[in-house]
C-alpha cells in the first residue's frame, strides 16, 4: 500500500532466469488484449443521460407574406448559390472571390480541424499508451569512499534499454464521453463554419447593393445639379432683365449648393461601403474598386419557402446550438463517472546490464501491475462538478430555444419588411412620376411669368427627395431580401455537418499527409504552396 490511503498497487517485478524472454510474449498478449479492449469489446457502462433535442410545437404556416417568396412551400428549397437569383455577374463575382480568399472565413474552417484535433486527442486516451525509454550512466567512487566494498571497481557503466505500456479500462465510459463531445464539439464548429460562410455571403450582398444604391443616388444629385444650373441661367437672365429678384438667385444658388453638399456626402459613403467589401475580399481598400452604375434594379424572383417546421434543420446556427447541448449531455457523464472507482493497468520490460553485452536474456527485466483507487472523501468536489454539469445542459438548453425563437423572429420580420417594401417601392415610383410633372409644369409657369421661384424651388427640390426615397426604399428592400434568404439559412441543411465518424482527421497508424486532415462537409484549409498566394492584398483572388 502506498502512501496515499485510497489507492493500491499490486505489482510483480523479477528478473527473468534465462530460459526464454517470458517477457516478449506476456506484453505482447497483454497489448493485444489492450487494444481489443479500447476498440470496444471491453464492457462498459455510459453514464450519460439518454440525449433526445427538445422538440417544438411550432405553426403551420408563416404569419405574413413577401413577394419574393411562394405561396406554397416548395418541393426544392433555396440553392446553395443563392446569390445567383439576383442575376447579377459583379456580385456573383465578389461573393465568389471571398469565399475563396476571406480571412475570417478561412480562420473558422482552422477552428474546425483545431476540433477535429482535439478530438483525435481525447480519443487517443482510451487506447494503450507504449513508448520506448533508453537509459545510460558512467560513475565513478572515491578510492577512500567510507564502507567501500573491497575489491569494488572504482568505475561502472550500465546501460538499461526498455519499453513501457500503460492502459486505463474506460469501465465508465468516462474517456468514451469525452471523445464523443469533443465529436460532437467539431460538429459544432462545422456548423459555425457554415454560419460564418453564410453571414459573409449576406454581407457582401448587403454591402453591395448599399453600393448600388449610393450610385443611383448620385446620379440623381449629378442630374439635379445639372437642372438646378439651367435653372439658376434662366433666373440669372430674368435678374439681368429686371424681371427676377436678387433673392430668387440667392434661392436657387442655395438649392445648388445644398444639393452639392448632399452628393459630396453620398460619394463618401459610398467609398465607405465599397472599401467595407474589399476587407472581405482579402484586400486592401486602395487597391480596390467597383465600376458605378446610374441605375438600381431590384430583381425579380421567388424564394422557394419552407414551413416552420423545417427552419430548425435550414439554420446552421440551430444546428451549432443543438449539437453544444449533445456536447454538454456528454459532460454530466463524464462527471457521474468520477464517483466510481478507477483502474488502470502498466507493463515495463527490458534489459539492464552493466556492460553493452545487453543480448543476453539473463539481462531482462519486466514488471506489471495495477492500480485501483476509490474517491473517499472530497469535500464536495465531485458533486459540485455534477451539479454544475446539470446546469450547464440546462443553459445549453435555454440558449437553443432562444436560438430557434430568434430565428422564426428573423423570417417573420423579414416576410413583412419585402411585402411591405414592395408596396413602398411601387407607391414611391408613382409619387416620382407626379413629382416629375409638378416639376415640368412649375418651371413653364416660371417662364411665362405666372410663378414664382419659391414654387420651382419647391417644386425641384420636392422631387428630388422623392427620387432619393425611391432609391433607398429599394435598397432597403433588397437588403431585406438578402436578410429573409439568410433567415431562411441560404440553401444550407443539417445534412451538410459532417457525421461522427467523418470528425476522425486521420488514421490511428497513419504518420504521413498530416499537413491537413481530409476535407469533410465542404470545409477545407490552405495550406503549403496554396495559402501563399493570399499574401498578396492587393490582387483579387477567385475559387
Amino acid at each position: 500500500m502506498t502512501g496515499n490511503p485510497d489507492r493500491y498497487r499490486f505489482a510483480n517485478r523479477r528478473t527473468m532466469p534465462s530460459i526464454r524472454p517470458a517477457w516478449l510474449w506476456r506484453s505482447g498478449l497483454l497489448l493485444a488484449i489492450l487494444n481489443l479492449s479500447a476498440c470496444g469489446w471491453f464492457p462498459a457502462v455510459n453514464l450519460a443521460p439518454k440525449y433526445e433535442p427538445p422538440q417544438y410545437v411550432v405553426p403551420d404556416s408563416w404569419h405574413g407574406s413577401s413577394p419574393f417568396v411562394e405561396a406554397k412551400p416548395a418541393d426544392g428549397t433555396l440553392r446553395p448559390d443563392w446569390w445567383k437569383l439576383y442575376n447579377d455577374p459583379v456580385l456573383d463575382k465578389l461573393i465568389e472571390q471571398a469565399m475563396a480568399a476571406n480571412p475570417d472565413l478561412q480562420a473558422a474552417a482552422e477552428r474546425f480541424v483545431q476540433a477535429r484535433d482535439i478530438m483525435m486527442a481525447a480519443r487517443s486516451q482510451y487506447f494503450p499508451h507504449i513508448g520506448l525509454e533508453m537509459g545510460a550512466s558512467h560513475r565513478r567512487q572515491s578510492f577512500d569512499r567510507i564502507f567501500r566494498p573491497e575489491n569494488s571497481p572504482l568505475q561502472s557503466s550500465t546501460v538499461d534499454p526498455g519499453g513501457i505500456a500503460s492502459w486505463e479500462p474506460d469501465f465508465w465510459s468516462a474517456l468514451r464521453n469525452a471523445a464523443q463531445a469533443e465529436v460532437y464539439r467539431a460538429e459544432e464548429r462545422a456548423a459555425e463554419y457554415g454560419l460564418a460562410r453564410l453571414s459573409l455571403q449576406a454581407e457582401i450582398a448587403a454591402n453591395y447593393f448599399i453600393v448600388r444604391g449610393f450610385d443611383a443616388q448620385t446620379a440623381i444629385y449629378k442630374q439635379s445639379i445639372d437642372l438646378y444650373k439651367n435653372t439658376l441661367n434662366v433666373v440669372q437672365t430674368q435678374f439681368a432683365g429686371k424681371i427676377a429678384s436678387a433673392l430668387d438667385v440667392a434661392r436657387v444658388e442655395s438649392l445648388l449648393y445644398g444639393t452639392e453638399t448632399r452628393l459630396a456626402r453620398i460619394e463618401g459613403q459610398r467609398q465607405v461601403a465599397e472599401q467595407a467589401i474589399a476587407v472581405l475580399l482579402n484586400l486592401t481598400p486602395d487597391s480596390f474598386t467597383i465600376e458605378s452604375v446610374d441605375e438600381l434594379r431590384v430583381a425579380k424572383f421567388a424564394i422557394p419557402g419552407t414551413i416552420p417546421s423545417t427552419l430548425l434543420e435550414r439554420r446552421p446556427d440551430i444546428a451549432m446550438m443543438e449539437r453544444r447541448m449533445a456536447e454538454a449531455n456528454r459532460v454530466i457523464g463524464i462527471a457521474r463517472a468520477a464517483f466510481f472507482p478507477n483502474v488502470s493497468f502498466r507493463l515495463d520490460g527490458g534489459l539492464e546490464e552493466k556492460g553493452l553485452d545487453l543480448l543476453k536474456i539473463a539481462n531482462s527485466f519486466w514488471s506489471y501491475g495495477a492500480t485501483f483507487s476509490v474517491p473517499l472523501f472530497q469535500a464536495g468536489y465531485r458533486r459540485a462538478q455534477l451539479q454544475q454539469a446539470w446546469s450547464a445542459y440546462r443553459e445549453t438548453e435555454d440558449l437553443y430555444r432562444s436560438t430557434v425563437l430568434k430565428a422564426f423572429r428573423e423570417v417573420t420580420n423579414n416576410l413583412t419588411l419585402t411585402n411591405r417594401l414592395t408596396v413602398a417601392g411601387e407607391r414611391q415610383d408613382a409619387a416620382v412620376g407626379a413629382n416629375f410633372k409638378t416639376q415640368n409644369l412649375t418651371m413653364q409657369l416660371y417662364r411665362g411669368g405666372l410663378a414664382n421661384s419659391l414654387e420651382v424651388i419647391y417644386a425641384q427640390l420636392a422631387t428630388l427627395e422623392a427620387r432619393i426615397s425611391s432609391v433607398e426604399i429599394k435598397t432597403e428592400l433588397l437588403k431585406s431580401t438578402v436578410e429573409l434568404v439568410r433567415a431562411f439559412g441560404g440553401g444550407w441543411d443539417r445534412g451538410q455537418l459532417p457525421s461522427d465518424d467523418q470528425i476522425q482527421p486521420f488514421d490511428i497508424f497513419q504518420y504521413s499527409d498530416l499537413d491537413k486532415p481530409k476535407p469533410v462537409g465542404g470545409i477545407d484549409v490552405n495550406t503549403g504552396e496554396s495559402s501563399k498566394p493570399y499574401n498578396d492584398l492587393t490582387k483579387p483572388h477567385g475559387p
